[in-house]
């Protein structure tokens, strides 16, 4: 639900816009249309666009839930920590740590971002792939929020995204699963920053965030590495690599909660 806070606020929609971009409110299915060719104009193929809206209907929980979000903290950093990393989730990680140690090694000297900063991301998102990934139909989720002219610039955005997704041959459609704002896979990337900054580390020709956990490490690397975190630097509040870290998610208290987790893991 964190990477929610960051879609709403902070997300560039990276699918490409288009001056043509669908209108929101209105009758659904004329939204739909409108969208399905906005997709077959950037690229996105008939056969994508019918078989991923095909049939596809608004999801009245998405907005319902949608309309209760605050965005905002209500803990303080020592409240949030204790109910995020115990020694459950460190053991877990650090096990992880060892299990992963020559990938973690790789990603480190490509991308120049410690492997416990990785690890901990990992396990605060979706309990290092084993926990709540979400469970909804991400274009329909998107197709949703688009509708909604609260965000339709966003998500129009993230539903081209998701589509250019399926398009590239990276998820089919029955693994296009995610959360409440179209979250994909075990650090929960929106679509957008799947396009711009999924890797495709194990070699198999796709991005796969959902399944494959050198394309999951490597991604999330991937992103900060680009957003400026530099590897021997601190990652403390008031640190450069702490802003770095803004780009995945822009409150304090979640970043402060990373670098916690990630000096439990490394015994410090």
């Amino acid at each position: 639900m964190l990477r929610y806070a960051l879609a709403v606020a902070s997300i560039v929609c990276l699918a490409g816009g288009s001056a043509e971009a669908a209108r929101c409110g209105g009758d659904f299915n004329s939204f739909v249309a409108g969208m399905t060719a906005e997709a077959q104009g950037a690229g996105v193929s008939a056969g994508v666009t019918s078989a991923a809206f095909g049939g596809i209907t608004q999801d009245g929980a998405v907005l319902a839930f949608d309309r209760r979000q605050r965005y905002t903290f209500n803990k303080s950093f020592e409240q949030y920590v204790s109910t995020r990393v115990g020694p459950g989730r460190i053991n877990g990680g650090r096990a992880l740590l060892q299990r992963h140690a020559a990938l973690l090694s790789r990603i480190e000297q490509q991308f120049g971002v410690p492997r416990q900063i990785l690890v901990a991301i990992w396990g605060l998102e979706s309990d290092f792939g084993k926990g709540d990934m979400g469970k909804l139909p991400v274009i329909r989720t998107l197709a949703t929020l688009a509708h909604d002219c609260r965000r339709t610039e966003l998500f129009q955005g993230e539903l081209l995204a998701a589509l250019k997704i399926v398009q590239r041959g990276d998820l089919p459609l029955r693994d296009l699963i995610g959360a409440y704002a179209g979250e994909i896979g075990q650090t929960q990337f929106l679509p957008s920053s799947y396009i711009k900054y999924g890797v495709d580390f194990d070699g198999d020709g796709h991005v796969d965030l959902r399944h494959s956990v050198a394309d999951v490490l490597a991604s999330t690397a991937n992103l900060l590495h680009t957003s400026g975190f530099k590897m021997g630097q601190p990652y403390d509040e008031g640190s450069a690599n702490f802003d770095a870290m803004r780009e995945w998610n822009r409150a304090v208290i979640y970043r402060k909660t990373i670098g916690y987790f990630a000096d439990r893991l490394v015994g410090q």
